[in-house]
């Protein structure tokens, strides 16, 4: 990850341990699992290889239903040995989806972190080969093929590795053992963490270095595109291509603490650092390479979309205002009216909806009682129902007609941060979808949108490059007993959700209004030094929205408010009417909330900290709200 100042992150998703050694692999793999528990998962499973034999135990929900298992069901003693806590992606939270996954001959495991985008093509492939799947998962297709490429291979695990891996599309980190080598560990890597620990007489392989930092500090970082083979005495590393490559080593000075943030003091920085993947995650798979947009698991007919006259989103908080943010693009791409609706008030008001309608609900957990209250009200009326969600099972996507996942991974922070970039991003999927479906774009303008999506990561990435003036800002102003945040367009839900993480988690007054509504009432709490945090358009895309928040921020100005402006490198007018100047990239106006929010997220955990809250857990506040 890019910028001095901030540590080493490896962007995990899933939990992933490998052993070889001299010791108990179970052992040291399952106090593996137990160290990386702290991202979430959905299931747990290991592998170990013992007399030539592969025995697999896996089990659906935490880790100690897994150690249950093994408690009734032990496996027995061996010094190699994998396992993996499962995120759901492909297939719900269930036993046979768990991980590992084994070839129909039973001589390959595999385990598997991230996402194969071509594997529905590969599954049919197996299929028609006589292949019979148990799972719903992609990693499933890699341990068949895995399996198939090791005669072709000679019997080298490694070969065989790379062979697979040049036939795969996605990101994935792929750990794998042969019964038939059973003082061998494989693993590959590509836009997905894989980091391997150095020891004495014996190696480790995870997707985080808080799995093995109780056993070694010494670990090797891979590199894109390379495969490990590792035994107790020697890792070797070659390319896809079978060339060898000398890895990155670098020391873990963290404590086990540390190591499970990846570095960082809090979760919450940890995910805000994680959100470029995050935005990646969720587009990739989603764009086929003649550049249209493929949402396969949404499930809905075209017609159906085609026949809708109005789309109404549904959710509460952080992801309202994702909501607010998608009504601009959605309405703007498709022509369709959208309404953005609090769950909590929707259906105490008797709202207009029915077959003609399409309900989008938002919600990180899937569990959001408000929410759920309200797609059962809207599919009582006949609405169709769209779910976007980051959590594969969870009640909502069950009970829609649709989901579209976003691939955040866990949120440990009760406050959501890359949760409100990835609602964003599959809301305007949907968009461009209906757009593409409906033929209210051409397709060379939806080309346009999905090439300013692909550079979104990269733009957050420099923005978390320059967040110490951010910082310094917000200790400077910790002593205010009120912030207020104004923004036009898609400027304004940024500004409610700036002001909410400010409440959230500075337990602080602060209100976000649309700019233009100042002059009816707001202005009035405008005083001497009162920090006033403005985003500012760009004057490139929208000059007359531009122009107007310039003219807010001179009323406000006038008042005696002290200015923050969140405004694009190049513009360099807004300088001269506001005391601080935070620059983000220059982007298209649907994009900048993207990049915009950024600042906003570390502004309030910076100020928090300032006052000595717990970021990671503020006071009244839960993950999930699982009551009306």
């Amino acid at each position: 990850m890019a910028g001095e100042g901030r540590p080493r992150t490896l962007f995990p998703m899933c939990g992933i341990v490998g052993y070889v050694g001299q010791k108990q692999a179970l052992e040291i793999v399952v106090a593996g699992l137990r160290r990386l528990e702290y991202r979430g998962y959905d299931s747990a499973g290991v592998a170990v290889i013992s007399d030539g034999e592969l025995i697999v135990r896996k089990k659906a929900g935490k880790l100690a239903n897994l150690e249950t298992l093994l408690g009734s069901d032990p496996m027995p003693d061996s010094t190699t040995g994998i396992g993996h806590t499962r995120w759901a992606t492909h297939g719900g939270p269930t036993d046979s989806n768990a991980h590992p996954h084994v070839s129909e001959n039973g001589q390959v495991a595999v385990i598997h972190n991230g996402i194969i985008e071509n594997f529905s093509e590969l599954r049919d492939e197996l299929t028609s080969a006589g292949v019979t799947l148990t799972s719903e998962t992609d990693t499933e297709v890699v341990a068949h093929l895995l399996a198939a490429a090791l005669p072709e291979s000679d019997g080298d695990l490694a070969e065989a590795m790379r062979r697979t891996c040049r036939r795969l599309e996605g990101a994935f980190t792929l750990v794998a053992v042969d019964r038939r080598n059973p003082d061998l560990v494989v693993a590959a890597r590509r836009n997905s963490p894989l980091v391997v620990g150095v020891g004495v007489g014996e190696n480790f392989l995870a997707s985080d270095v808080a799995a093995f930092v109780d056993h070694t500090r010494d670990a090797l970082e891979l590199g894109q595109d390379q495969v490990v083979a590792m035994t107790a005495a020697s890792v070797v590393i070659t390319d896809f291509a079978g060339e060898v490559v000398e890895a990155t080593p670098f020391h873990v000075d963290w404590d086990t603490a540390a190591a499970e943030k990846g570095g960082y003091d809090l979760f919450m920085l940890k995910e805000i650092a994680e959100q470029p993947k995050a935005v990646a995650d969720s587009l990739r798979g989603r764009i086929s390479k003649d550049h249209r947009i493929q949402l396969d698991e949404t499930h809905l007919d075209e017609g159906i979309l085609r026949s809708i006259n109005k789309v109404v989103v549904i959710a509460c908080g952080t992801a309202a205002y994702a909501g607010m943010v998608a009504k601009y693009a959605i309405e703007h791409w498709t022509r369709l009216p959208v309404e953005v609706e609090l769950a909590s008030e929707f259906r105490y008001r008797d709202p207009i909806v029915g077959p003609d309608s399409l309900v989008i609900a938002i919600s990180q957990s899937g569990e959001t009682m408000d929410t759920l209250m309200a797609l059962r009200h809207a599919k009582s009326q006949g609405a169709r129902t769209l779910a976007i969600c980051n959590t594969v099972g969870s009640t909502i996507p069950r009970e829609s007609d649709a989901v579209l996942y976003t691939y955040a991974g866990p949120e440990i922070a009760v406050a959501s941060t890359k949760a409100f970039l990835t609602q964003i991003i599959a809301a305007y999927l949907v968009g461009l979808y209906l757009a593409q479906v409906r033929g209210t774009m051409f397709e060379d303008e939806i080309r346009a949108v999905l090439q300013d999506l692909n550079d979104m990561p990269s733009k957050v990435d420099l923005v978390l490059d320059t967040t110490e003036p951010v910082r310094e800002l917000a200790r400077e102003l910790s002593g205010s007993a009120s912030v207020l945040f104004l923004g036009r367009h898609v400027g304004y839900p940024v500004a409610l959700e700036g002001a909410l993480k400010l409440k959230e988690l500075a337990y602080m007054h602060a209100e976000g209004f649309a700019a233009g509504e100042l002059k009816h009432g707001p202005i009035a709490l405008i005083e001497e030094g009162v920090p006033v945090v403005v985003i500012v358009p760009s004057p490139r895309g929208r000059a007359v929205l531009h122009d107007k928040i310039v003219s807010n921020i001179q009323e406000v100005r006038a008042r005696g408010a002290l200015v923050v402006a969140i405004a694009e490198e190049g513009d360099e007018m807004i300088a001269n009417y506001a005391d601080h100047v935070i620059r983000i990239p220059a982007v298209p106006t649907l994009m900048q909330p993207l990049v915009a929010i950024v600042p906003l997220q570390i502004f309030a955990c910076e100020m928090a900290l300032a006052k000595g809250h717990d970021v990671d857990q503020p006071r009244n506040l839960a993950k999930s709200v699982t009551v009306e």
